[in-house]
């Protein structure tokens, strides 16, 4: 794979796995090695994508496998809740264009089957079907997955106003 080719896919979807990546390991550096290693992964496999969706889809499953994969681990269990997260960290997760984003931290505060859903549905733009093939699960579970952590963020930012 060429230079200019890996800058463009760095470019593109860098930002797009780290953040997938830190939703998961609420960790900086996890998540940076994560995203890099997401374009190691190309460099060596080399996939051929049917489209930009699916090579969309490719780099984020890989990163969020590979944050699972980071979490099962054994040398990994100290896990660091989403509430010790400092101010400065959170700003790496950050969406574009969007100055704050409290509704993002009440989500990647939701158990993940929930978490999973919804970030990729309302932050990443995939439809139910996308998300059921990124997370390799059925479209009705990801439909009451949807459902369900809508309910829970709806309680949850009830409580807090």
């Amino acid at each position: 794979m060429m230079a200019n080719c890996l800058e463009r896919y760095f470019q593109k979807y860098y930002a797009k796995c780290y953040r997938a990546a830190f939703a998961l390991v609420k960790n900086r550096a996890d998540a940076e090695d994560i995203a890099q290693e997401v374009l190691v992964r190309l460099l060596v496999y080399e996939p051929e994508f049917a489209s930009e969706e699916h090579e969309k889809a490719w780099m984020l499953r890989t990163a969020i496998n590979l944050a699972k994969d980071l979490l099962k681990s054994k040398w990994h269990n100290a896990l660091v809740a989403i509430e010790t997260v400092d101010e400065a960290e959170k700003s790496y997760l950050q969406i574009p264009d969007v100055e704050t984003d409290d509704t993002l931290w009440m989500v990647l505060e939701l158990p993940e089957r929930f978490r999973n859903c919804l970030y990729l549905f309302y932050y990443e733009d995939y439809s139910i079907r996308e998300i059921a093939d990124i997370l390799e699960e059925p479209e009705n579970t990801v439909k009451s997955n949807l459902k369900r952590g809508r309910e829970v963020l709806k309680r949850r930012l009830q409580e807090r106003r």
